[in-house]
């Protein structure tokens, strides 16, 4: 029997992942995955001929791809302005210089197709004793370089879940009280930003960091041997995340953190009416799973003035595989043939 290949990608705002995929009973295998920094490159074209040339190599023939964009997909799936890289993908540059047919999908869409194809080695149950009901509407969040949201809607012709694509990361963040509204004023000065703030700025990891200089600014902590080598770092929210237990700001930041995230993802489960589970994401979430066994993130994610029931049903799950963009862009790619 003839082998079928094809090559996916995931592009996020800080890495990207490719990967050449065989078809094996309508199933994703894993054959071959390259990595690197988004901003390594200029264009995405470069990273392809890489693939292309091994493929090449060992007899394999690539003629359609899909690839997973952190950014908004234009209604033909043909072209993204990423919201974190300083270039685009367009797939009629990509046909003209590589051969490839290819089609886009937004990164949480790819997560969401990849959610048909998770085990349970490739997650976490958060929340033990919730059944999820059959058929019913699932919802993805997820904090990294950006927030992403996506909400999955059963198939009953294909028996999986479809994908919604969301740009609801840049939807308003929710102030509750007067501390809440000064670090949001903070944010706007520190990043000159008129409008109103989106959750993205407070969940994302640059959100730790506005948190944490908001914080030292306020309460005015003592310095101590961590604080210099935050303000050193290049990446402040993981020193933060990481010395929560060693440092008073870092703590307080972690506290106030987990709240957000509870209250945001709280929001889009009712949004939702996410029954089916509330599935969590990103390289925060993979780096930092005390977040959500926290009691701070279930007090936060359970407090609600109507219905408290409904958020007390929902199963909540912390997604582990890195790499399920990648299989779900796979399985977006099959879909589509």
């Amino acid at each position: 029997m003839k082998k079928k290949y094809v090559l996916v990608g995931d592009i996020g705002g800080t890495n990207t992942k490719l990967g050449i995929f065989n078809i094996k009973k309508n199933k994703p295998v894993l054959i071959f995955l390259l990595k690197f920094k988004s901003n390594e490159f200029r264009s995405i074209i470069p990273a392809i001929k890489k693939m292309l040339s091994y493929a090449k190599e060992h007899n394999i023939k690539l003629n359609k791809a899909c690839l997973a964009v952190a950014g908004p997909v234009s209604a033909n799936r043909d072209f993204c302005n990423l919201t974190y890289v300083k270039w685009n993908v367009n797939t009629k540059e990509i046909l003209k210089k590589t051969s490839l047919e290819t089609f886009l999908i937004n990164d949480f869409e790819a997560i969401g197709y990849g959610i048909n194809l998770l085990k349970k080695k490739d997650f976490l149950i958060i929340r033990k004793n919730r059944k999820t009901l059959p058929k019913a509407t699932k919802a993805i969040i997820g904090a990294g370089t950006g927030l992403g949201k996506c909400i999955l809607a059963y198939d009953d012709k294909d028996q999986d879940y479809i994908p919604v694509a969301s740009e609801g990361g840049f939807s308003d963040f929710p102030v509750q009280n007067e501390l809440e509204s000064e670090l949001v004023n903070f944010i706007k000065k520190r990043k000159r930003i008129k409008e109103t703030i989106s959750c993205e700025e407070a969940i994302s990891g640059k959100g730790i960091e506005s948190i944490y200089l908001f914080l030292r600014k306020l309460r005015k902590y003592s310095l101590t041997k961590y604080t210099n080598e935050i303000d050193k770092s290049k990446d402040k929210a993981a020193l933060i995340m990481n010395y929560k237990g060693k440092d008073t700001t870092c703590k307080e930041t972690f506290n106030l953190y987990v709240k957000f995230y509870a209250r945001c993802a709280k929001n889009f489960a009712l949004e939702s009416l996410a029954r089916g589970g509330l599935y969590i994401t990103g390289g925060i979430a993979s780096k930092n799973k005390e977040i959500f066994t926290d009691k701070v993130f279930i007090k936060e994610f359970e407090k609600v003035n109507k219905q408290p029931q409904i958020l007390k049903q929902i199963p909540i799950y912390l997604i582990t595989n890195q790499k399920i963009g990648l299989y779900g862009a796979a399985y977006a790619a099959i879909k589509k043939n």
